[in-house]
């Protein structure tokens, strides 16, 4: 009789234990899916202002119509309650829902299709952990003929190439795991890359820059050294850049700002630090000559002495007198690529709305610039941005109060 109940208790013991061990597990793959989910900045999309998380409904504002993203709740009736680890992972990979149908390409299934099996099993144990939300999806406005989901084949034919990320045997681990964030999960070339009229970008021009659709901001080149190639950067100003949103070099803002809140500021060191090391790799060895300016030198002339004027009394206290800034949280302006850039869209924004870096973890009370919008005129807008770009050996070219004024309207979400 002892021995049985003897047996009894271990067996008890051991069901318990493997229990718990279960639990654990699956705790880990939680843990880690909520981390990958972050990395991945699924919240920016499929968070809507004032909604519930992952209940979607956030318009998306495209040149062919407006898009609201997806319930990714648990919800069986209006989320994803109802989908295998299998249909996840398929629309993660394919870009198509389970039944088969053909997802827009606002969803960056393109760099998803990158992400692994193992960690796409990851983010939906995350998914199906969090609170579900019964909230229908709102029907897309597309206009003629963008709404005939067909026309996705044509799109996928031209820009689409289905597969998981092969790491690079002749790179190191630690530069495959940032190619891996940064082309997949990360999918920074959604923003970072010229988009065509197809609403498309081309492999040979992946993160080479361009006017982000709709919102108004560049988003510079991650090869170019003349925009926001880190070639030239320490490893350590470009982790700060991307965990705290401020650097000795440089300060984000605009959607830049969006990504380090939302995302990358959860990041591990080790996690940041790889893509600092990939993102220093894929910068070229030394930077384009820069573009002339289509204003007449006379015109020139006069902007830049205006600026200068408007400079020192409204910019030189915080950024210095020859732009030398007090970094990390006054940016410098002279020597700054961001400044020197082909398109003064962002420095006349900056400008014109003003702005906070995000606050974070590593930077949580920053420093924010004011606009001087209604402030300044648009002569002065952009006297004092042609400025910026052409002082103390800036290699930036001049901007017209034309193009100071069309950004008056621009959206400031």
């Amino acid at each position: 009789m002892m021995v049985s109940k003897l047996l009894i208790t271990l067996f008890a013991i051991v069901a318990l234990t493997t229990i718990a061990h279960a639990q654990d597990k699956s705790s880990d793959v939680v843990a880690r899916g909520e981390y990958l989910a972050r990395a991945g900045d699924c919240t920016a999309c499929h968070t809507a202002p004032e909604g519930r998380l992952f209940a979607g409904g956030r318009p998306m504002p495209t040149p062919f119509g407006t898009l609201y993203t997806s319930n990714i709740t648990p919800d069986p009736d209006t989320g994803i309650g109802k989908w295998s680890a299998d249909d996840f992972y398929k629309t993660m990979h394919s870009g198509r829902f389970p039944d088969g149908g053909l997802i827009y390409p606002a969803m960056p299934f393109a760099s998803y299709t990158k992400v692994t099996r193992a960690d796409s099993d990851a983010i939906y144990a995350y998914l199906r952990s969090i609170q579900p939300v019964n909230q229908k999806n709102k029907p897309h406005e597309l206009r003629f003929p963008y709404d005939n989901r067909q026309l996705i084949l044509g799109w996928r034919t031209l820009f689409f190439t289905e597969g998981e990320f092969k790491p690079d045997p002749k790179k190191s681990a630690e530069w495959n795991r940032g190619a891996y964030l940064v082309e997949g999960l990360g999918h920074c070339g959604m923003c970072h890359s010229p988009i065509n009229a197809l609403g498309g970008t081309s492999q040979s021009d992946a993160f080479k820059g361009g006017l982000i659709p709709m919102q108004n901001w560049y988003a510079p080149s991650l090869t170019s050294n003349r925009e926001a190639g880190l070639g030239d950067w320490s490893i350590k100003d470009i982790t700060d850049l991307l965990q705290t949103g401020v650097s000795m070099r440089g300060v984000v803002y605009g959607p830049m700002a969006e990504v380090v809140h939302n995302s990358l500021q959860y990041l591990s060191d080790e996690d940041t630090r790889a893509m600092a090391v990939y993102l220093k790799s894929i910068a070229e060895p030394s930077p384009s000559p820069p573009a002339s300016s289509t204003l007449p030198t006379s015109e020139s002339s006069l902007l830049i002495s205006l600026g200068k004027t408007v400079y020192d009394k409204h910019c030189a206290s915080c950024h210095g007198v020859q732009g030398e800034g007090k970094p990390p949280h006054w940016p410098p302006l002279a020597n700054n690529q961001s400044i020197e850039m082909q398109s003064a869209v962002n420095p006349i924004r900056m400008v014109l709305n003003g702005g906070y870096p995000p606050g974070t973890k590593g930077n949580p009370m920053p420093y924010g610039m004011p606009p001087f919008a209604g402030l300044l005129s648009d002569n002065e807008i952009a006297a004092v941005v042609s400025y910026i770009r052409t002082a103390w050996g800036n290699r930036g070219t001049p901007v017209s109060a034309r193009e100071a004024n069309e950004l008056r309207s621009a959206p400031l979400n």
